[in-house]
């Protein structure tokens, strides 16, 4: 048989799948004007949802939220401009749409008609660290075993209103769909869940974050594990073996019914890790077992991403795609070519003075004490000629933001961190327990500077100067607004 004659029949025996018979269009308008209660200007179809008229594409549904200190009707007319094919309002306009109540309502009503009808495997991710990252491993693995047929909330929408559009985006079609949900207060993921009904429920680790709003990390997990409360009949809880918190969480998931699949490097681990052997440049090369008695299995994979962190991040979404019935050898691919995502990862080789680059680490989104000890260990380990770290403020630490800040001191000295510069009120504390001298009990022998804007850090930095062979790691809340130093110096490098 010839070479194309196989290929042939190969497309012939192409499966065909349940989903292959449902419309393309995401909703038509008596879909949405059904499940909002709304009212239908006329008939059209609608390829996507969005809620912000500068990120309307041709085709998409525009949903005219109304805040406490904006109207999305006063963007109908740009919405349009940009192609949007209709919109949710609630008043008349001159454009095609369905009329309801209440816009943000009806988006909540649109997204529980989306979830109603998927067939979809769902997948929940939250955890005090690395769900965005997390989330985007277990979709890259999916999507190459579903022929592209699956679906996840893009960016960090992940709070009341990201999650019902990422839901209501979520085409008929999809055999996945992972959803992140993240928090600052008590109930709210207990919400979120609830909407998403998760299949599979995930929390990648426990840490400070909002421990402001909450008080102590035992309340930070139990409103973490909230995410038990909406899984589906039969559903998994995917947990971090290692956490000081595992019991808590384990009991949690037990009073929801559900089954229990741990990951991490502790003995009693479903998913253990076995070796990490750090590659030359970046990531490792991990080997887990998984699976019970005479099923347990073993499997060997590179994660590119580099960082000890990112090993238990692996070893999470191992367990996530094994819960949902994915493809783990589609995940040990994907977790091979993972590259850093803008704000939480992300490198860059940037002009430097000398010969060659410098390389910047774009952490500037997000930061609490847990990632910022990890990203400064990963520094650490940054062959590099001069290591700079250039620290934003961790927001929402209320009574412990001088003790979190304060701790710092002993990672940047473990990492061997050059030079230092501290961004924002808070990192005062920081820079007393730096400035208390070097060759101290803290070991640290480099320099800092304290600052109070980005605008202050960026010539802070360009005093010191890039020179070739530097590591620059940008980490800190996105408040801070770091995200501007990094996109001023990867523009400066584009030029």
């Amino acid at each position: 048989m010839s070479a194309v004659a196989m290929q042939h029949k190969a497309l012939k025996q192409w499966p065909v799948l349940a989903q292959d018979t449902v419309p393309l269009a995401l909703w038509c308008a008596q879909e949405i004007a059904s499940a909002t209660g709304g009212k239908a200007s006329g008939d059209f179809l609608v390829s996507g949802v969005e809620m912000d008229s500068r990120d309307v594409r041709f085709g998409d549904l525009f949903v005219a939220l109304k805040g406490e200190a904006m109207d999305g009707h006063r963007f109908l007319d740009a919405a349009f401009v940009k192609g949007a094919a209709a919109a949710i309002v609630d008043r008349a306009v001159p454009y095609p749409h369905v009329l309801v109540k209440d816009t943000g309502a009806a988006l909540v009503a649109l997204a529980a008609a989306a979830r109603k009808r998927t067939d979809a495997t769902i997948i929940g991710v939250t955890g005090s660290v690395g769900k965005t990252g997390v989330k985007e491993a277990i979709f890259a693995a999916l999507e190459r075993s579903s022929r592209g047929n699956t679906h996840r909330s893009v960016r960090s929408y992940n709070n009341h209103v990201g999650v019902p559009l990422s839901l209501a985006r979520c085409p008929a079609r999809s055999e996945y769909g992972v959803f992140e949900m993240g928090m600052n207060h008590a109930g709210e993921i207990d919400a979120l869940t609830r909407q998403v009904r998760p299949n599979v429920a995930v929390i990648t680790t426990i840490a400070p974050a909002h421990i402001e709003n909450l008080g102590s990390e035992e309340a930070i997990a139990d409103a973490k594990a909230e995410i038990f409360a909406g899984l589906s009949e039969n559903g998994t809880a995917v947990i971090p073996a290692d956490s000081p918190h595992f019991e808590r969480l384990r009991g949690a998931a037990e009073s929801s019914g559900a089954n229990i699949v741990s990951f991490g490097a502790a003995a009693h681990a479903d998913v253990r890790l076995l070796d990490a052997i750090p590659r030359e440049h970046a990531g490792a090369l991990v080997t887990c077992e998984y699976g019970e008695g005479t099923q347990r299995g073993r499997m060997c994979f590179t994660v590119a991403e580099p960082g000890e962190h990112w090993i238990m991040n692996a070893l999470c979404v191992i367990a996530a795609v094994r819960a949902a019935g994915g493809d783990l050898g589609a995940a040990g691919l994907a977790l091979a070519e993972m590259g850093g995502l803008k704000g939480r990862g992300e490198r860059h080789q940037i002009a430097a003075s000398g010969d060659g680059k410098a390389l910047m680490i774009d952490e500037s989104y997000n930061a609490n004490p847990a990632s910022m000890r990890a990203t400064l260990a990963q520094l650490g380990t940054t062959p590099a000629g001069r290591r700079i770290a250039v620290l934003g403020a961790m927001k929402e630490l209320g009574d412990f933001t001088a003790q979190f800040h304060e701790q710092l001191a002993e990672p940047i000295s473990q990492a061997k961190v050059d030079y230092v510069i501290l961004v924002g009120e808070e990192m005062g504390s920081l820079a007393r327990e730096l400035g208390k001298g070097s060759g101290g009990s803290l070991g640290f022998d480099g320099g800092f500077a304290h600052c109070m804007n980005a605008g202050e850090a960026m010539e802070l930095l360009d005093d010191y100067g890039v020179i070739a062979g530097d590591a620059i790691l940008v980490k800190g809340s996105n408040s801070v607004g770091l995200g501007k130093l990094v996109s001023r110096y990867t523009q400066l490098s584009d030029t």
